[in-house]
């Protein structure tokens, strides 16, 4: 079967909404498309029973660099959000119903009371409590899926991990870096053989809401039984980058990098802390370098900040830094005002 475009098929829509019971039949289902991510449509639809979001997952991804992904992986992030709202209550939006035909699912649709970390960073709000409430929630849930034989089994979507992290992170930054390839690829390598964890994949200030009663996490389309280091550095390479952005908030952002980290390892049992903070700290220069020479760079940097991270994420992957003490007093004295 081809995909389903729902942004174009009103009828499939409808479908959805009916056969969940959602809407009546007499009733009229229109959506409206939302801004989102670069690998989803994303639509509200407003119904007599309430309002609700539908994500289904895109063959190709909206970047630059050629990026395709198979649309089934919509399944593994239902699945995890199904299990994080086991283990972290409040903190995930309830799945709704699904629909294998379209690969999509239906969530309520979280409102005007939600505001995107993301755009709260940018400009210049960082909420330190926020950052460790979240290294708590991903700490959390780690904890509760570590070395677990069923969850490992329900999430051994290691190529589509590959397809979405890996091979357009590290991989396509080691295409663009020949000298660092080897390094790169010691990286994916490492990474790949590592499985400890229920891994989200995505832990990113743009699919994080701070809501009234604290965080609510998105966006689990890279769901995999992996390593947690990669969660980790994933989500403390956004306040090293914002630092680079935003100086004069460089103190408070780090401050934010080190609670999260801090809430975060304090749920670390299936191996030394030690052991897993050392990952992540080599593992964060090359995401750095991947977000910048990588198939999804990110968009709020100037060129002499790209060249500026570029040139020190470079030399902390050649240092190979034990530690997050390591890049953070590297990452404070290079841009921090």
């Amino acid at each position: 079967m081809g995909h389903v475009d729902l942004a174009h098929d009103a009828a499939a829509m409808r479908r959805i909404f009916l056969a969940l019971g959602l809407a009546q039949p007499d009733e009229d289902v229109r959506a409206v498309a939302l801004a989102g991510g670069v690998s989803s449509g994303i639509y509200r639809v407003d119904l007599r029973s309430g309002r609700y979001c539908v994500k289904q997952a895109l063959p190709k991804l909206k970047v630059a660099k050629d990026w395709e992904v198979p649309v089934e992986r919509v399944f593994s992030e239902i699945a995890w959000l199904r299990a994080a709202a086991g283990i972290v209550p409040g903190r995930v939006p309830a799945v709704l119903g699904e629909d294998a035909a379209t690969q999509s699912f239906v969530m309520p649709f979280l409102g005007d009371e939600y505001r995107n970390w993301k755009s709260q960073l940018l400009a210049g709000r960082v909420d330190v409590p926020l950052a460790r409430f979240v290294g708590d929630v991903l700490g959390r849930i780690h904890a509760a899926t570590a070395d677990d034989p069923a969850v490992a089994e329900r999430f051994a979507t290691d190529a589509n991990f590959h397809a979405l992290r890996l091979e357009p992170y590290l991989v396509e930054a080691a295409r663009e870096h020949p000298p660092l390839a080897e390094r790169l690829h010691m990286l994916v390598e490492r990474t790949g053989a590592t499985r400890r964890v229920l891994v989200h994949g995505d832990v990113s200030p743009k699919n994080i809401l701070s809501g009234p009663h604290g965080p609510v996490l998105l966006d689990a389309e890279c769901a995999w039984f992996g390593d947690p280091a990669f969660d980790v550095a994933f989500c403390l390479n956004h306040f090293l980058l914002k630092t680079a952005h935003l100086p004069a908030h460089g103190h408070a952002l780090m401050q934010a990098f080190h609670g999260f980290a801090q809430a975060y390892i304090a749920h670390v049992h299936w191996e030394p802390p030690a052991t897993l903070q050392e990952r992540v700290a080599t593992l964060l220069p090359g995401l750095a370098l991947a977000r910048i020479d990588g198939k999804s760079p990110v968009e709020y940097l100037t060129q002499p900040q790209r060249a500026a991270v570029r040139s020190a994420a470079i030399a902390l992957l050649q240092q190979a830094p034990s530690s997050l003490e390591t890049v953070a007093v590297r990452w404070t004295l290079e841009f921090a005002a």
